[in-house]
């Protein structure tokens, strides 16, 4: 389930504090100069709304060292893919879905036994392969940094040995690794920056 955040607006319709990202969109969508970010605890939002916006955009930083992302930086127009685990290593599932509306585009598994960031490896290739099939560049959001180094890279880097137990993700890991070999793109492979966001839209809410 979701960690619930809390919005800071300081440059908007009506500035405050708000609970939920809908109410928070009301003050600042369409405002120019909107000025807002979210805190995963009402005692750092209060802080940092009566600290004003200028302690909290440091701008000496990039925005993802400074956390400073804010929802008009997600292209809504995309496909944001998860893993859903239980046990790492263990049963492996994941899913890609509309950044937008959330609606399942595609979903694998259960997978008898993998790791979470095979998982979010698999669904990210799974993610390209589908979207070049479509002929579409959407974006394609994934909040696991290993994975996307591996895709990056063209091959996975893992400690889970190969046996019976393993043999079906690492079927589908070397056929992951011979498309990436073999295919080109235009898509971009991006970071979910869930500290500013909140939980990837296709999240298995098993944290």
């Amino acid at each position: 389930m979701a960690k619930s955040k809390f919005y800071v607006v300081w440059a908007g319709r009506a500035p405050g504090i708000y609970t939920s990202w809908p109410e928070c969109q009301k003050q600042i969508h369409g405002y120019t100069g909107a000025k807002y970010k979210s805190y995963e605890s009402e005692a750092e939002a209060k802080k940092a709304y009566a600290a004003g916006a200028g302690a909290s955009f440091n701008k000496g930083k990039t925005k993802e060292a400074a956390g400073q992302y804010s929802m008009d930086d997600i292209d809504y127009d995309s496909l944001s893919v998860d893993v859903g685990t239980r046990g790492n290593p263990g049963p492996v599932e994941y899913k890609g879905v509309d950044t937008r509306t959330g609606e399942i585009i595609f979903a694998k598994g259960p997978i008898a036994k993998g790791t979470n960031n095979l998982g979010e490896f698999l669904a990210i290739v799974h993610g390209l392969a589908y979207l070049k099939q479509m002929g579409s560049n959407k974006t394609i959001y994934s909040d696991s940094m290993n994975a996307l180094k591996w895709v990056k890279q063209k091959a996975v880097s893992t400690t889970l040995p190969r046996d019976e137990s393993t043999r079906e993700i690492w079927d589908l890991v070397d056929r992951a690794e011979r498309w990436l070999q073999t295919n080109t793109y235009t898509n971009k492979v991006l970071k979910w920056q869930t500290k500013s966001w909140g939980e990837i839209k296709a999240d298995y809410g098993r944290k």
